[in-house]
């Protein structure tokens, strides 16, 4: 950590949720010099308070994990608070950003920003050239906005900043709300209650069919920090595993998790949406990084951690800015 006045090394925005933290942890175990910064040291919807985060810490390196962030329900519920909240927020802090000559600032897009129908698996180069997914279209905007202006400052003033979009991320401190969180902490909750209330049967959405691809966020910061060292260019980059899996057998491997032995229902009333979503990681890959995770391990490691804050989670959080 640093002291009000010096210079840090990294000033990590959202340093409580999901991805900050794992970068955070990350960060610690390099022993680097860094900043967690939560919700308590600044509003990022806020000029003024951004000011002073800047002014105390003085970064050379900004990742902006902090967001207005939620699952397919609350994005569809709440466009207006995921479009204006988001495009605010990423641009007063770019804006300070460049007032403050911050060398890189690293701007964390989502998979949701490329077309519906996009090729499989999905490059970069296939941004703006489709029509997004309805159910989250306003945060895929702003996250599109997003990555324009990291581009524009790119090429007006020449900063050496990028954008990464990573795959759906799962693990320790995740959102476990059932009316919020993605598929993978969803599934867990309702396969550790139905476990845990000897159920005989969980419903799941859909029929099991879609494929999806799952990064532990931990593994996440380690390929963030590589891109941050390695990569400097205009296009964003997809930062995956580059495997994905069926519904279904991820709703089998979180019941061996989970050691639920009852029925899994299929509600074939809910449609299953995009049937694939695997990003292309060729552009990671070439500049040396390269998945090494076990999907089962990695959730293992997580439920262990659920289990053991799963009083302290915060399920009752409709929408959260981390």
């Amino acid at each position: 950590m640093s002291q009000s006045g010096k210079t840090t090394e990294f000033l990590v925005l959202g340093g409580r949720g999901l991805v900050g933290s794992a970068v955070v942890r990350r960060l610690h175990a390099e022993g680097q010099n860094y900043f967690a910064a939560t919700r308590e040291h600044v509003d990022i919807t806020d000029a003024d308070s951004i000011s002073r985060i800047f002014e105390k810490c003085r970064p050379r390196v900004v990742i902006a994990a902090a967001a207005k962030v939620g699952g397919l329900m609350a994005n569809y519920t709440y466009p207006v608070e995921f479009l204006s909240e988001n495009v605010l927020s990423q641009t007063l802090l770019m804006q300070k950003a460049h007032e403050s000559q911050v060398e890189k600032f690293v701007f964390l897009g989502s998979s949701c920003i490329y077309p519906k129908f996009a090729t499989q698996p999905v490059n970069e180069s296939s941004l703006l050239t489709g029509e997004l997914e309805i159910t989250n279209e306003a945060y895929a905007i702003a996250k599109i906005s997003g990555v324009k202006l990291v581009q524009a400052y790119r090429r007006e003033y020449g900063h050496k900043w990028i954008s990464v979009m990573p795959t759906n991320l799962f693990g320790i401190n995740d959102n476990f709300d059932l009316k919020t969180s993605h598929a993978l902490p969803a599934l867990m909750r309702k396969f550790h209650e139905a476990t845990v209330e000897n159920k005989p049967s969980v419903q799941l959405w859909g029929t099991g069919n879609p494929r999806r691809e799952f990064m532990y966020v931990d593994e996440f910061a380690d390929a963030l920090l590589f891109a941050i060292d390695n990569y400097d260019e205009d296009e964003p980059i997809n930062i995956g595993t580059g495997q994905d899996i069926s519904i279904s057998e991820l709703a089998e491997i979180m019941s061996e998790v989970t050691g639920y032995s009852g029925k899994v229902l299929w509600n074939h009333d809910i449609p299953d949406g995009t049937f694939r979503k695997l990003l292309d990681v060729s552009k990671l890959n070439r500049i040396g990084w390269n998945s090494k995770m076990d999907l089962k391990s990695a959730i293992e490691e997580t439920y262990v951690w659920f289990k053991a804050n799963y009083m302290n989670a915060r399920l009752n959080v409709e929408i959260r800015q981390v």
